[in-house]
């Protein structure tokens, strides 16, 4: 079982941008000090949600200021990203720590994003494939690529750095439909599942992945070995009721005022979620409550699912003194029990 942390660098009512930033640095500092296996690094433009715009700038500022923990994005969205510019330091924070980085990839919204940074909408409803294939290409240990045609459309140019054919850096896709999990599928690449669905739907995305790897013609060990990661929230406390009580104070208002910010690009209604009912909700779905309960909750998880590696939120307090304790307990009363 590894277990992660899931870093938003979330912006709560009344905190500043260097406040959330200060917060998201420590929670990977704190991370690698309780002996977690990783932390995972969101990306949000022009919202409160999340104040990363870059998560492989981040993750390269965390892999410098730790030595053994796994950093990783989650995601990178690729619309409104250039995929070579992207593999290129991709490969970097690979070939100079030692192969610690990954690389989480997403397609994002119709947010405000794809216009400010001139990708389109058709970017993001369509062009997500082709970003994906020519940023494995990159990262396939080829000397030379060229671009495809289409959006991008180069001439053959050399890959540097280049890392080896058998061993880059790990790729992941957020996946949140049918559609993402097979062209996961296709690819070979393990998914990244969302904290707002539970086990059920979590197993049947699994089950969906495996059935597709297998017809796009994967080893039967490559299938199962693929190494999924669930996204789910942690807060630790001496009773359920105590923890529950921490998220439902601070999360409700962090949601609102970051879910409103969103703008979509073209207009379109995007319903909102309640903020205090999914406060709730991922209260009954995740690890919330004392460690043998949490490391109970993270066990059956992993029985109903495959699923062995989990990124979560561990931030959902708003408060740097609470999350630097949850990280702690994490790792050095709820570990224990899953090792």
């Amino acid at each position: 079982m590894r277990l992660g942390s899931f870093v938003l660098a979330a912006q709560f009512p009344g905190q500043g941008h260097e406040e959330a930033l200060h917060r998201a640095v420590r929670s990977a500092e704190v991370a690698e000090e309780a002996g977690l296996d990783s932390v995972w690094l969101a990306e949000h433009h022009f919202v409160p949600y999340g104040t990363c715009p870059s998560a492989i700038t981040l993750a390269a500022l965390l892999l410098g200021r730790t030595r053994r923990i796994r950093v990783g994005t989650a995601v990178s969205v690729l619309p409104t990203a250039h995929p070579v510019a992207l593999g290129e330091q991709a490969a970097l924070l690979h070939l100079t720590t030692g192969g610690r980085f990954s690389l989480g990839v997403g397609r994002g919204g119709p947010w405000v994003d794809l216009e400010v940074f001139g990708a389109g909408i058709e970017a993001y409803e369509k062009g997500f494939p082709e970003s994906l294939d020519l940023l494995l290409g990159w990262l396939s240990g080829a000397p030379r690529v060229a671009g495809p045609g289409g959006r991008f459309a180069f001439r053959d140019v050399a890959v540097v750095p280049r890392v080896t054919e058998s061993s880059g850096p790990e790729v992941v896709v957020a996946c949140t439909s049918p559609s993402s999990v097979r062209l996961a599928a296709a690819r070979g690449l393990p998914m990244l599942l969302g904290m707002h669905v539970g086990d059920e739907e979590k197993a049947d995305m699994v089950a969906l992945w495996a059935r597709h790897a297998r017809a796009a013609g994967r080893a039967p060990e490559e299938v199962a070995r693929a190494a999924h990661v669930s996204a789910g929230v942690a807060q630790i406390a001496d009773r359920r009721t105590e923890a529950a009580e921490i998220l439902r104070k601070a999360m409700p208002g962090w949601l609102r005022q970051g879910l409103e910010a969103h703008v979509t690009v073209d207009g379109r209604v995007r319903a909102m979620r309640d903020p205090l009912a999914y406060t709730d909700l991922l209260c009954r779905l995740h690890p919330v409550g004392p460690p043998k309960l949490c490391a109970d909750r993270l066990a059956a998880t992993a029985e109903r699912t495959g699923i062995t590696r989990f990124a979560l939120l561990t931030e959902g307090s708003g408060d740097l003194p609470t999350t630097e304790d949850n990280i702690h307990r994490l790792g050095t009363e709820v570990l224990p029990h899953l090792t």
